[in-house]
């Protein structure tokens, strides 16, 4: 029985995101059905949250101020009470920049979202853009991502992102992950953004509130309430981020966020009657993939040891053979991720990481 039951876990959890991704390609062959507008030009707010950032502010600064027309860009930097430094660097970066550029000094950190929407009440923007500190924008994103905002029916746009650096299974991951966010916008629109580039809207931004504060992902659940309103909210394949990845703490950055996106979709869920039919599947899909499916690998993988340890052999030969797929790079990654996803739901018992501590990121190179 425990063999029986194993197996149909096993097969359910891997079939399940085989089938929805088999669909998701099919997705991708579809054109996007937006009217893109190379020359809209509205004025953008591009709001920088930064912690101890000395390292990376200033070509983090000058990287967004050749991504558009600097008489129509407005940075505000969001500081929370850095102690290198960094608001100094911003400053005096912007006497001589020749951009609008605002920084506010926070007292104490008190997590992204708050900085964010503190931010987002000083700035004048029509479209307002997150931008992490460390990551850094292809010479045309924010320009790109712009033009798709023209379009009457998209309320934010996101980055397709390449990794700096880091282990190997993450430039693995993020292949899967890209083309995954792509195919559910050209859908209709994605659950997922990326904090690296967000550009919202600002009525539709403040149509939802801004910012969520209590939980960790409040790029992508702002993004998710914008299409559950009836706007597609959607990642670009031609809007490139690069991301640079930690060089210590890898694995608690990469739970760190499976626990943000984990808090997302346990959120939404409850919202799902709400979502227009085209995105609805989508987000019931990756609610899915992210809240239940890890949990059906951890009980398979149970049940077939216990299996293999009563001698059934069938259950060994099992486990065995998917011990030595891990040699496959594909299959490893996935694997992987689905650890992170377990390891994640069980950190957010204890604690939700709105504030976390910072991992060391270098080795950036310019997109």
């Amino acid at each position: 029985m425990f063999f029986e039951l194993g197996l149909a876990l096993a097969a359910l959890h891997f079939g399940v995101p085989l089938g929805y991704y088999a669909v998701a390609k099919r997705w991708l062959r579809r054109d996007w059905g937006i009217r893109e507008d190379g020359g809209y030009r509205p004025k953008v707010s591009v709001i920088i949250p930064t912690y101890n950032e000395a390292e990376h502010i200033a070509q983090r600064l000058e990287n967004v101020a050749q991504s558009y027309p600097r008489d129509k860009l407005e940075v505000v930097v969001v500081d929370g009470a850095s102690t290198d430094g960094t608001a100094e660097i911003a400053e005096k970066w912007a006497e001589k920049a020749g951009v609008d550029v605002k920084v506010v000094r926070e007292e104490r950190r008190e997590g992204k979202a708050k900085s964010l929407n503190r931010a987002l009440g000083l700035a004048t923007g029509e479209v307002v853009v997150i931008a992490d500190a460390d990551a850094l924008w292809a010479p045309d994103a924010l320009r790109r991502a712009v033009a798709k905002l023209a379009d009457p029916s998209v309320g934010a746009v996101s980055c397709v992102k390449r990794p700096i650096g880091g282990p190997g299974i993450e430039e693995g991951y993020r292949g899967f992950y890209n083309a995954l966010r792509v195919a559910e916008s050209k859908a209709w629109s994605t659950p997922i953004f990326h904090g690296e580039l967000a550009a919202f809207k600002r009525e539709a931004l403040e149509a939802v509130g801004g910012f969520p504060t209590d939980i960790g992902a409040d790029d992508s659940h702002a993004a998710t309430l914008i299409a559950l309103r009836g706007l597609r909210a959607i990642v670009a394949d031609d809007v490139l981020c690069m991301e640079t990845v930690p060089e210590e703490g890898y694995h608690a950055w990469r739970i760190r966020r499976a626990q943000h996106l984990i808090q997302h979709f346990a959120k939404a869920v409850p919202l799902l009657r709400k979502a227009p039919r085209p995105f609805r599947a989508v987000l019931a899909a990756e609610a899915y993939l992210h809240l239940v499916n890890p949990w059906l690998l951890l009980t398979a993988v149970a049940l077939l040891l216990a299996s293999a340890f009563m001698g059934n052999i069938l259950a060994t030969a099992f486990l065995g053979t998917g011990a030595l797929m891990l040699l496959y790079k594909p299959y490893r990654t996935w694997i992987v991720a689905q650890i992170y996803l377990v390891a994640a739901s069980v950190r957010n018992l204890r604690t939700k990481e709105i504030v976390w501590n910072k991992q060391i990121k270098r080795g950036r190179r310019r997109c």
